[in-house]
């Protein structure tokens, strides 16, 4: 059976997804895409339902099959691919990283946080705490973060639930007032914290900071992008750990 009408009650409970409210509501969330979608099969994530044209249905056995037009109301892609999988947000119970991790502090454009999380799962950074950032989950930050959000541990919580949870780790915080990166030495494990867009780390976070580092540049050159600012730092930390 194929559905052929956007009012069909599954079809509006996905196009309801693209919001937040809905999405901690049902506790699920968007994948868009062939490549993504398979990926997250790959990595073995909770998947509640697949929905793709009735082209692709021989392809992804038991998924819901919908007509073109259909699929192109619940899309959110500018080329869509024809399938969509509704994937249950993982609930994550705070607790200490195994390894070096990344703590990013109230980012909040979710391309900037998609990409932190592509490249943190790309440099080895498997544990990512965030507090007061934008949704991980939204469509955006999950395109952006080009199948990394299935590959990582995301741990959300308030400041000092998240700081707890971090207790005994050394603070590396991205800040302009700190020490040029390349000459730095970290310690074996650490979390490096990066900052707001506009604002930076917040005053607690600096506070309790062990370390803070900054990458140089030319006078003519006020700041760099936050995710590429993550990603630089990612690298060189890693970089530098095992000389």
């Amino acid at each position: 059976m194929v559905i052929t009408s956007k009012s069909n009650p599954l079809i509006k409970e996905i196009a309801k997804l693209s919001d937040k409210k809905f999405r901690d509501e049902s506790g699920l969330y968007i994948v868009e895409g062939t490549k993504p979608v398979n990926e997250c099969i790959a990595a073995g994530c909770d998947i509640d339902k697949i929905i793709c044209t009735d082209k692709l249905a021989t392809v992804y056995g038991g998924a819901v099959a919908v007509s073109e037009e259909v699929f192109l109301g619940i899309s959110s892609e500018k080329t869509p691919q024809g399938v969509i999988a509704t994937v249950k947000i993982p609930q994550n119970t705070l607790k200490p990283p195994v390894g070096s991790c990344i703590l990013l502090d109230r980012l909040q454009d979710p391309g900037n946080l998609g990409t932190i999380v592509r490249t943190a799962n790309a440099a080895g950074y498997k544990e990512i705490y965030m507090i007061g950032c934008t949704d991980p989950y939204s469509p955006k930050a999950v395109r952006a973060s080009m199948s990394g959000i299935f590959f990582t541990t995301v741990y959300r919580g308030e400041e000092r639930e998240i700081l707890s949870a971090l207790k005994g780790v050394p603070l590396i915080c991205a800040d302009m007032d700190g020490e040029n990166i390349f000459g730095f030495t970290p310690p074996a494990k650490f979390c490096l914290c990066i900052g707001n867009e506009g604002n930076g780390i917040s005053d607690t976070i600096a506070l309790k900071s062990d370390f803070k580092v900054k990458i140089p540049m030319a006078d003519s050159c006020e700041s760099l992008n936050a995710a590429v600012s993550a990603g630089i730092c990612m690298y060189v930390l890693k970089e530098l750990n095992v000389r």
